[in-house]
C-alpha cells in the first residue's frame, strides 16, 4: 500500500522555517512572498493575528528597473512603514523561498533602511 504525503516539498519548507520563527508583539514577522511578476512583504502580528504593514511593487508607482532592484525599492517602502508603526526589529520569514534574489534583496533593502531583521 502506498503511504499518502499530506504536504509536499513547499508546503513542507515552510512549515519548517516557521516553526523556527518565535514572534512576539515587540518583534512581529516580516513575511516576504514573491511570484514570478511581483513581490509582496508584510510585517504581522501573530500574537493578535493582524498585519501592521504590508507594501508591494504593485503599490509602488510604476518604477523601471531589474526584479531585484524593485525588490529592493519594496524593501526600503516597508522599513518605512514599519518605522511609522513604531516597529524597530522584526522576525524576517522567507517561507519556502530560498534566502537569495528577490528576498534577499529585500531582507537586506530593509536592514539599510533602519530596520533590525
Amino acid at each position: 500500500m502506498k503511504q499518502v504525503h499530506t504536504h509536499n516539498n513547499k508546503q513542507r519548507r515552510k512549515l519548517r522555517t516557521r516553526g523556527r520563527i518565535k514572534a512576539t508583539s515587540d518583534k512581529p514577522r516580516m513575511s516576504a512572498h514573491r511570484t514570478n511578476q511581483h513581490i509582496y512583504v508584510q510585517i504581522i502580528d501573530d500574537i493578535t493575528a493582524q498585519t501592521i504593514a504590508a507594501s508591494s511593487d504593485k503599490q509602488l508607482k510604476p518604477v523601471k528597473g531589474t526584479p531585484v532592484e524593485i525588490a529592493s525599492l519594496v524593501g526600503k517602502d516597508i522599513a518605512q512603514k514599519a518605522q511609522k508603526a513604531g516597529i524597530k526589529q522584526v522576525i524576517f520569514d522567507r517561507g519556502h523561498f530560498a534566502y537569495h534574489g528577490r528576498i534577499k534583496a529585500v531582507a537586506e533593502a530593509a536592514r539599510e533602511a533602519g530596520l533590525k531583521l
